[in-house]
């Protein structure tokens, strides 16, 4: 079992969701003046929230994107939050919004020193280029994620649709490293 336990950090969530309707972005613009909405630029609107602090891009196909989130939860309740403003501006929505989760990025801290070289052979489907990059990229196949390992120990997971993943992904990462004996503790 590992010796210590990793500190895990979401960093974001990113959600996708769908109204199954148009939305009338210039309608939305004079609601909320606040927003960003460059059609020139980007055919997205960004809609910012300060709690949960997120940014959702809405296109007038009523698809949205909401990044920013530091849980599942956070970026659920910020698609729910900008639904009903959209309502308060007086856009007509139909349905409750399907949301999906897309990618989680969050950090780790193992608490040991890492030997990135001895892992790129141990761990298999890994890629480390050190005058490239500092990092070495693991491919994980269960849960499906992608993992940047530095050689302090500390650690970036993204691809994960689930929270649990996350944890999953480094718990069992972890106890791979000190079963290869691939990370030292001072």
């Amino acid at each position: 079992m590992p010796q210590f336990k990793a500190t895990i950090s979401i960093e974001n969530v990113v959600a996708s969701a769908t109204l199954n309707q148009k939305v009338d972005l210039n309608e939305v613009v004079k609601g909320y003046p606040s927003v960003e909405y460059r059609p020139e630029q980007f055919p997205g609107l960004v809609f910012r929230l300060k709690r949960p602090k997120t940014a959702t891009l809405i296109f007038n196909s009523g698809k949205m994107v909401c990044t920013g989130a530091k849980s599942e939860k956070e970026s659920r309740r910020a698609v729910m939050k900008v639904v009903k403003e959209l309502k308060k501006g007086g856009i007509i929505i139909i349905s409750k919004p399907e949301l999906k989760i897309q990618n989680i990025v969050a950090s780790a801290n193992l608490g040991g020193m890492i030997d990135l070289e001895k892992a790129t052979t141990t761990l298999g489907r890994t890629m480390y280029e050190p005058e490239q990059f500092p990092g070495l990229i693991y491919r994980m196949d269960d849960p499906k994620v992608v993992i940047l390992l530095f050689a302090s120990g500390k650690l970036v997971c993204t691809g994960a649709k689930r929270e649990q993943d996350v944890y999953d992904a480094v718990q069992k990462l972890h106890k791979l490293l000190e079963e290869k004996e691939l990370i030292f503790y001072d």
